[in-house]
């Protein structure tokens, strides 16, 4: 068992900033403004996993517990919740939705705000063997939906809007795979890809822009769709992708530098040797 992990410190730092003699930076920030900082600190978190450094994806989990507790900050000054209100409810969240795990008497847990140090075994012990069976039995979107009741009535409900463009088009698909709304095998996914591009290539043709980028999308939701074929996350493929990109850009930026030429002097067949280089180097 691993020593009690204690985030009052951050938590007294955030309030601290936040005070009438804090930084003025941090008193005059909202949820709204700080949104694009919470999203950049994931992106960050997610390079650090694909370069593997784990002392930076050390830091920017720090950075992004920074945003969480900021939050719970201003939603306290305001009285709607506090961090351990934050804290206890996604405990009790995924205590509910691993039933087979947690066998908790009546599907109820308590409250863990009043000691930090609370235990399961008595309620695991306490479930009886009906009762975990039918827990057991429940689907993770299903409990998910109990929990939610009336908030949730359509299959596609609940995924956010916010979620950037790919892994939205990711979710919407998986979900509506869950009630057979998916081919049971591949080639009418891939010929699925063809007719989207066809589609892409007439609407070029007709020029006409609005249609371009409507069929465009289209082709980019098949391709998601082809992807999770191959069990591929297209967000984090492109993200490597994007990752590589400013890599072996990088290179060829240091050795139009290192000419002493101007970029406008250089042929794209001498740009490309020296991205071949970059490649060369990867490997």
């Amino acid at each position: 068992m691993t020593k009690n992990i204690n985030i009052q410190p951050l938590v007294d730092v955030v309030s601290e900033l936040r005070a009438p003699n804090g930084c003025p930076w941090d008193r005059k920030q909202t949820h709204e403004s700080l949104r694009r900082y919470f999203i950049e600190e994931v992106y960050e978190v997610m390079e650090a996993i694909d370069n593997k450094d784990v002392a930076n994806l050390r830091e920017e989990l720090g950075d992004v517990l920074l945003q969480i507790v900021f939050h719970a900050q201003l939603a306290t000054e305001r009285g709607a919740f506090t961090m351990q209100d934050v804290i206890d409810d996604v405990t009790n969240k995924m205590i509910r939705r691993h039933p087979h795990v947690f066998p908790v008497r009546g599907g109820e847990t308590d409250s863990l705000s009043e000691s930090g140090n609370q235990k399961l075994d008595s309620s695991a012990s306490e479930a009886g063997d009906t009762s975990k069976s039918v827990q057991m039995a429940l689907t993770w979107d299903e409990l998910k939906a109990q929990e939610h009741g009336e908030e949730r009535k359509n299959i596609l409900d609940g995924i956010s809007v916010g979620l950037p463009a790919l892994l939205r088009a990711q979710k919407l698909q998986e979900k509506a795979a869950k009630v057979g709304f998916d081919w049971t095998e591949e080639d009418p996914v891939w010929a699925k890809v063809d007719e989207e591009m066809a589609e892409f290539k007439e609407a070029i043709q007709e020029n006409n822009q609005e249609n371009m980028e409507n069929e465009a999308g289209d082709v980019l939701f098949s391709l998601i769709n082809l992807f999770r074929w191959y069990k591929i996350s297209g967000e984090n493929a492109l993200i490597r992708t994007n990752t590589k990109f400013h890599r072996r850009f990088a290179h060829v930026e240091r050795r139009v530098n290192q000419s002493g030429r101007a970029w406008g002097t250089f042929s794209l067949s001498e740009l490309d040797a020296f991205w071949d280089e970059a490649k060369v180097q990867e490997k």
